[in-house]
C-alpha cells in the first residue's frame, strides 16, 4: 500500500504539500517558507545553483530570487505516496506547473518531488525535497 501510517499524520502531510503550491500560486514566501523545516534542503535540479540548497533561510533566498524570473507560476501538486513513521515520513507527489516568464515564454512543467518529512511540536515539515523533471522545462 502506498500511503501507510496514522491517517491523520498523512492529511496533515498533504495539507502541506497543498500549502507549499499555495504559497507558489500567492507567491507568499511567508506560507511558502511556513513548510520547511529549519534544518532542511532544497534539491531543485533543474535550476543552475540551486542543486542543493542547505538551510532554510538559503532555501528561501533561493526561491524568492527564482520568483523573480515569473511574472505569473501555477502550481498543482498530487500525492503519489506517504509513508509515515513515527516523527518521520517520506513521500513522493507530483506536479504540474504553468509558468510565464518576464520575455512572455510559457512554461509548462510537470515533476515529481521525493520527500523527507519531520514532525516538529506536532507540525509536518519537509525536512529534504529533491525534485526531478519528467516532461518539460
Amino acid at each position: 500500500m502506498s500511503f501507510t501510517g496514522n491517517f491523520e499524520d498523512r492529511l496533515m502531510i498533504r495539507e502541506l504539500m497543498e500549502t507549499y503550491a499555495d504559497g507558489v500560486n500567492q507567491r507568499s514566501t511567508e506560507i511558502w517558507a511556513s513548510t520547511w523545516a529549519d534544518e532542511s534542503e532544497w534539491n531543485l535540479t533543474v535550476v543552475p545553483g540551486m542543486e542543493a540548497l542547505k538551510g532554510k533561510q538559503n532555501i528561501v533566498a533561493g526561491w524568492e530570487q527564482s520568483m523573480t524570473l515569473f511574472p505569473f507560476v501555477f502550481m498543482a501538486i498530487t500525492p503519489g505516496f506517504i509513508r509515515v513513521d513515527g516523527n518521520t515520513a517520506t513521500a513522493r507527489s507530483y506536479t504540474a506547473e504553468v509558468a510565464v516568464m518576464e520575455d512572455g515564454t510559457d512554461l509548462r512543467p510537470r515533476g515529481q518531488y521525493d520527500d523527507e518529512l519531520v514532525k516538529i511540536d506536532g507540525q509536518w515539515f519537509f525536512k529534504r525535497r529533491k525534485f526531478m523533471s519528467l516532461h518539460g522545462e
